[in-house]
């Protein structure tokens, strides 16, 4: 329980990390990383649009869906126009050449590409300050598109750059008709568009998009500034022509958004550029207005908590991004020191890509009291709210680098789980389909047992519980649902170590009996309450779970055991899987299974591997990306760790798949099985937990910024 008087520990930690610079090697040197999509505009399950392809100017830019959210960015150098985007078909052409993309490099916050052509280099940022330990700008949905030009020829050339989101990001369907219009904000020009009809939170499911709220493009207006909303293809045309755009915007009212595409634009004179840099910054910012029904009350983002507007957002960013930019490039540059410490430079890369995806599939809201509340979207499975086993599996992210926003993860649950509605003793799957959290949907749903996921559910929550309390060294959230913990930790005493015929969460591989791995999850999270129990004073019952999970690995022993290696369930030999739940073993100091059950584990691994990775188990050439990386951690070696890295990397460089990073492929051929844009690649970053400096020197840095 948390006391008066403060930790020592914390304190030497603090003094130890004040007292220290982590240095780190770059590593071996590398090729680009080849991303199978590039993060744009990164922000939730709705504002989220990527380029799929190797060069930006080879299609249009997407949402995670694959529906065009299409950005068009050219450049007038000398009087002639070049493309930087694609087209997303005939309702968008784009007649002009390509400028050649000389370099992609994606990193936690930014998306930087180079282009050279024509005298000119040219450098695109698209900058998302996702900073963990700020939660005001961590949920700001607003992404900077910065542009640097310089000569390289040493002698000046006239450059003018341009951009328009076009009318399909605000809406679900093409047909659906929009709005526009414009502001002054103090020095910023701003233009907005929206669906017409703002169906606010109407819709709930998988493969939508948002078509309520309004897309934003502001910019500090000026000499060299034009903006217009207009029909898309003549802003190009007149910018291409002459550099800068239309005289007045479309005064048409309103239309489908296919229908002579409408789109906002800003043109951006440089004037004749040298040796020495010219930039240029332009706002991309979308106001959802509410973003998410919890048990039938609409929560506005954590951003307008406080009654802030999309005036005073844009305000802040424009205000801010000095800082900001400066803040977010040295977060970038100090995590990817640290993970190649942890796990070389291709574990730094793979974690960099994952980052603004695990992100962009949550959103962050306020509770009714303020509270923050982060919910997650199963992107591209069910589109379900608030899964337990998608939050399992993204959880490291987060127990690294703000442990605050796993517990807003997990607090709907807990409170869901109190309620007379929830009258199962095991945990429950989900808290319905995304935006809508009103209870779950999944299998039986709230009235019967049929496939739902008792053990999974129940060991996943206690597990996050522990990590959570962990972390923050204090078990005082989880004292606050303590009859809850107990209910769950008796329901997998009973019935956890022998799992029924029963879904995991590879819920794909239908069900199964006897499952050694589910099993291990079910002893370590009794061990894990044991914990809970230690940390609040109920030393008995402590005592109790741990010796009794330390038994329960003893027998585990006995019944998985297969000759060099464990089975996939306790009746089937000559069946193997990974065991990617026996790493809170380790990262927990549980000390229930012996060292030489993971050691079997990894060697037998290593024989197993395919071209792009390590297959789950022996039913299947497919695999999991995300316990790819929770199995290599088991590893005792930086070594071992980094021959099941390797093939991971390359998939994600190679796949044929273009869609943002999948997490269910083929490990033979590297295409995606199923599954993409979803959060649970934040597993990817449970390396970092293994060495407790990492760890204590990102969370503590958390508690310190949130302390502010």
């Amino acid at each position: 329980m948390k006391g008066t008087s403060p930790d020592p520990f914390l304190a030497a930690a603090r003094l130890a990390i004040l007292a220290a610079v982590v240095l780190a090697p770059a590593g071996a040197q590398l090729k680009p990383l080849r991303p199978p999509a590039a993060p744009l505009v990164a922000h939730d399950p709705y504002f989220s649009i990527w380029s799929m392809a190797d060069a930006l100017h080879e299609d249009a830019t997407r949402h995670w869906t694959g529906r065009p959210h299409s950005l068009g960015l050219l450049v007038r150098i000398d009087g002639k126009t070049f493309a930087l985007t694609g087209s997303a078909g005939r309702r968008d052409p784009v007649p002009y050449p390509a400028l050649a993309q000389t370099r992609l490099e994606v990193l936690p916050t930014r998306t930087i590409y180079e282009f050279a052509g024509h005298g000119i280099a040219l450098k695109l940022t698209f900058l998302t300050p996702a900073l963990p330990e700020d939660l005001d700008v961590l949920s700001r949905p607003a992404t900077y598109v910065v542009w640097e030009a310089r000569s390289t020829d040493a002698r000046p050339h006239g450059v003018a750059v341009y951009l328009d989101a076009a009318a399909d990001i605000a809406v679900n369907t093409p047909d659906q008709p929009v709005t526009w219009a414009r502001f002054r904000l103090g020095r910023l020009d701003v233009l907005r568009i929206g669906s017409l009809d703002q169906p606010v939170l109407a819709k709930n499911g998988d493969d939508l998009r948002i078509d309520w709220g309004y897309l934003y493009l502001a910019a500090e207006g000026g000499e060299g500034v034009a903006n217009v909303v207009q029909e898309r293809a003549r802003s190009r045309a007149v910018f291409a022509q002459s550099g800068t755009l239309f005289p007045s915007d479309d005064l048409s009212g309103f239309r489908p958004a296919e229908e002579r595409p409408a789109a906002l634009s800003f043109a951006f004179d440089l004037g004749q550029v040298g040796a020495q840099p010219v930039t240029r910054r332009l706002i991309l910012a979308y106001d959802d207005l509410y973003s998410i029904v919890y048990f039938e009350r609409r929560l506005r983002p954590y951003w307008r908590r406080n009654g802030e507007d999309a005036a005073g957002m844009l305000l802040a960013a424009h205000r801010q991004y000095p800082g900001l930019a400066g803040r977010a490039e040295k977060f970038d540059e100090e995590l990817m020191a640290d993970l190649r410490r942890a796990g070389g430079e291709e574990y730094a890369r793979l974690c960099a890509l994952a980052y603004r995806q695990a992100l962009a599939a949550h959103k962050l809201v306020a509770d009714a009291d303020g509270t923050p509340l982060y919910f997650s979207k199963e992107n591209n499975s069910n589109g379900c709210i608030g899964t337990v086993d998608v939050i399992y599996p993204s959880a490291p992210m987060f127990l690294l680098l703000n442990p605050k926003l796993l517990r807003a993860s997990v607090q709907p649950i807990l409170d869901y789980s109190k309620l007379p509605r929830w009258r199962f003793p095991f945990a429950p799957h989900d808290l319905g389909r995304y935006p809508h959290a009103n209870g779950q949907v999944y299998g039986g749903g709230e009235a019967s047992e049929e496939r739902q996921m008792p053990v999974e559910e129940s060991g996943n929550m206690l597990l996050l519980m522990a990590a959570i309390a962990h972390v923050e060294r204090d078990a005082e959230f989880a004292q606050r649902y303590w009859p809850l913990l107990t209910r769950w930790a008796l329901y997998l005493r009973a019935e956890g170590f022998d799992p029924a015929n029963q879904l995991s969460t590879d819920d794909f591989a239908g069900h199964l009996a006897r499952n050694a791995n589910l099993s291990i999850k079910a002893i370590l999270a009794l061990a894990a309450y044991g914990k809970l129990c230690a940390m609040t004073g109920r030393q008995d019952e402590a005592a109790e779970y741990t010796a009794l999970a330390r038994n329960f690995a003893q027998e585990w022993m006995k019944l998985a055991h297969d000759g060099d290696h464990y089975r996939l369930a306790f009746d089937k030999p000559g069946t193997w899987s990974q065991k990617y739940n026996l790493v809170w073993d380790r990262l927990l100091g549980l000390g229930v299974f012996p060292p030489e059950v993971a050691r079997t584990e990894v060697a037998y691994y290593k024989t197993r591997q395919n071209a792009f990775g390590l297959p789950l188990d022996n039913r299947s050439q497919y695999t999991k990306l995300d316990w790819i990386l929770w199995t290599a951690t088991l590893a005792e070696s930086r070594e071992d760790f980094e021959a099941f890295v390797a093939p991971a990397y390359r998939f994600a460089a190679e796949t044929p798949t273009r869609v943002p990073l999948s997490d269910w492929y083929w490990t033979h051929d590297g295409r995606q099985r199923g599954f993409k844009a979803r959060s649970v690649v934040g597993g990817l970053f449970i390396k970092m937990l293994a060495g407790q400096e990492l760890w204590d020197k990102w969370s503590i840095r958390a508690t310190w910024a949130s302390e502010r």
